[in-house]
């Protein structure tokens, strides 16, 4: 699957400020932020080194480079950026392969957009390879768009993911809905102008403007966002 830019859409639900809905992948609708830091602490035990677990919250959450790069430089570890990401990509895709959890609420949510025909794109740091491998999980036809960090120049915490999601969309950032569970992904989606919820993850989250802290997406639900889209105009 290749990631395209679709025909804008427009169709806005009646009686809503919220045009369309973004979602984080993982942690966020699959429960894999565990995944990706099993994988690091196997990678680097073979490399002879030890991972401090108090790392897991600087990594969490970012482009492969940022995270990567940071464990070698911390560890010492003698291999480059491009051969550890491949094996990272490799431990990552071997996990999903055996078990890939959604979050709770998950399914019910997708379903909920896809019902009421709610314009929704993926946006997530992983590269495509892994996006594609859980689509087939999470469903391609919940997705009107998806976007991969090794799509864009620049992937979170920047926030041109969710503008590319939003023009890919056609529809005003402002009047986007994403849900995000990670420091780095709400950095960019609140630098992109959307409005937030948070469903921390790993590290805990506060509230802010324009950002809504809840526990679970069994929390959230498609009057939620509207509610909540109204309340912040």
């Amino acid at each position: 699957m290749t990631s395209t830019v679709p025909a804008p859409v427009t169709r806005t639900a009646e009686g809503s400020a919220l045009q369309a809905v973004l979602l984080d992948m993982d942690g966020t609708l699959v429960d894999t932020e565990g995944f990706w830091w099993d994988v690091e602490v196997e990678i680097f035990a073979g490399l002879g080194h030890t991972l401090d677990d108090s790392w897991r919250h600087v990594v969490v959450g970012g482009p492969m480079t940022r995270s990567a790069g940071f464990l070698i430089e911390a560890t010492g570890a003698d291999i480059t950026l491009a051969e550890l990401s491949v094996l990272l990509n490799q431990g990552f895709e071997d996990r999903i392969g055996r078990t890939l959890p959604l979050m709770p609420g998950a399914a019910r949510l997708l379903a909920e957009l896809a019902e009421y025909e709610i314009p929704t794109a993926l946006v997530s740091a992983s590269h495509r390879r892994i996006i594609d491998r859980v689509l087939t999980t999470l469903g391609p036809q919940n997705f009107a768009l998806t976007v991969a960090g090794d799509e864009v120049a620049r992937t979170k915490p920047h926030p041109d993911p969710y503008l590319f999601a939003a023009a890919g969309l056609g529809v005003d950032p402002a009047r986007c809905a994403v849900v995000e569970d990670t420091a780095t992904g709400i950095a960019a989606a609140e630098a992109a102008g959307c409005h937030v919820v948070a469903v921390p993850s790993v590290a805990p989250i506060a509230p802010a403007a324009r950002r809504t802290v809840v526990t679970s997406l069994e929390e959230v639900d498609l009057a939620f966002l509207r509610g909540l889209m109204t309340e912040m105009r």
